[in-house]
């Protein structure tokens, strides 16, 4: 399968501070993948890396087989690029903006910058600066689309955006993405709308990436078990099961194993477990059970 995005042994320090450790990860073309990880696990950092503005400490990178640090005018031309939400030339209005963006890109369609646009109630007139920020991240976002690029790489795309917004671009991005046979790299702190998008999703830990499969797969296999014990489970951290902890009277933990595997481990791990129950999870609620809730 031809790949869009290839990154290989990224190791990435910010000071004496470790991002990456010899990270590693593909994107086949036509995949919608996510990036999900706390504050600080380097997201933002892999999109600059990603896009040659930033020189990791060793690795490489390549989007459409050409190297981070050399990408052709051509290679960017095929690449739509959000940053944060942000826009540029805010003094400009809803018309002025799309004409100055249209002269940069060959490939360029008005129309699907104004399709979304009329959503938003605005006039022609209107300066981007006199918009809320979610009305201005919703013309940086229709002319990305207009820009009709083979890549979309999106850092925190839902930012300012209500949650009808945010919803309308879930799905005109899903739409674009599946009609036009794009792929779309992304990132976002509103996991409900990673999870209704997203073909598979990257995880990653504060030092590496803690996993790589597909959303549905997460979904269907991995589990919060709940049970009653008198003897805790020993402490530290366990491989096979994820954030064992005691809530109220109950306690919990994650895991990927069956129901009969889960008790056998909490069994190796010195408890008793009694009256075991599985839960199916949200993706939220599934990365919440990897990385912990702080």
């Amino acid at each position: 399968m031809d790949k869009i995005i290839t990154c290989e042994n990224i190791t990435h320090y910010y000071g004496s501070r470790l991002i990456y450790e010899n990270l590693n990860f593909e994107v086949p073309r036509g995949k919608i993948l996510g990036l999900l990880g706390k504050n600080g696990t380097g997201k933002t950092t892999i999109i600059n890396i990603l896009n040659g503005y930033l020189k990791p400490r060793a690795g490489e990178c390549r989007l459409f087989g050409e190297r981070m640090e050399r990408l052709s005018p051509q290679t960017k031309a095929r690449v739509g690029l959000l940053i944060e939400g942000h826009i540029q030339h805010s003094y400009f209005n809803v018309v002025q903006i799309e004409r100055f963006y249209g002269r940069f890109f060959p490939r360029w369609k008005k129309d699907a910058y104004y399709e979304l646009l009329k959503k938003l109630q605005v006039s022609p007139t209107q300066k981007i600066s006199t918009m809320s920020c979610g009305q201005r991240s919703q013309v940086a976002l229709g002319l990305l689309f207009a820009q009709d690029p083979e890549l979309m790489i999106l850092d925190d795309f839902s930012m300012g955006l209500d949650p009808g917004y945010r919803r309308l671009f879930v799905e005109y991005l899903k739409e674009f993405a599946s009609a036009e046979g794009k792929t779309v790299f992304l990132t976002s702190h509103i996991i409900q709308d990673m999870e209704l998008l997203i073909d598979d999703c990257i995880i990653l830990d504060y030092g590496s990436i803690l996993l790589h499969r597909p959303t549905r797969e997460i979904l269907d296999t991995f589990h919060r078990f709940r049970f009653r014990t008198v003897r805790p489970p020993a402490a530290g951290t366990h491989g096979l099961l994820r954030n064992t902890e005691k809530t109220g009277a109950l306690w919990e933990t994650y895991s990927f194993l069956s129901p009969d595997d889960v008790v056998r481990e909490l069994r190796a791990q010195g408890a008793d477990p009694e009256d075991l129950t599985q839960e199916r999870l949200s993706l939220e609620d599934a990365f919440i059970g990897l990385t912990g809730k702080y």
